[in-house]
């Protein structure tokens, strides 16, 4: 399973629908560099740097790096997630999704308005 940053954050900030995430990360779930770098900075905005740094050897979940392909993919999606609001992030954990055929989860309900269009399957956390 792919996660997105906001599942992710959803299981650190104990919000809603942190169980279903606790069970993909027991389950091996895989994330893309930019999506926890998107959750990295939550941490350092919120004055915890020495958290930030820390992160990635804290979970259980394997960092996917960005590589062109994945990179191409989001920008080929840009005008079906555009109407929604989405962002590059959004779309590269799109992308990896497409590419792996692996469910996605996230927290972020606009992504169900997207999914079939991009060829993905989006589980919702909450």
């Amino acid at each position: 399973m792919i996660l997105d940053a906001s599942a992710l954050l959803a299981f650190l900030l104990s919000e809603p629908g942190k169980e279903r995430v606790a069970d993909a990360l027991i389950e091996g779930a895989t994330m893309t560099t930019v999506n926890f770098a998107e959750v990295a900075t939550k941490y350092v905005l919120r004055g915890a740097k020495a958290q930030a740094e820390s992160l990635s050897d804290r979970l259980p979940v394997t960092l996917i790096a960005v590589d062109e392909d994945l990179a191409v993919r989001s920008a080929l999606m840009a005008d079906l997630t555009r109407p929604f609001g989405l962002s590059m992030g959004d779309r590269i954990c799109l992308a990896l999704g497409q590419r792996s055929g692996q469910v996605i989860l996230t927290a972020d309900r606009d992504w169900l308005n997207v999914a079939d269009a991009v060829g993905v399957q989006v589980e919702l956390v909450r």
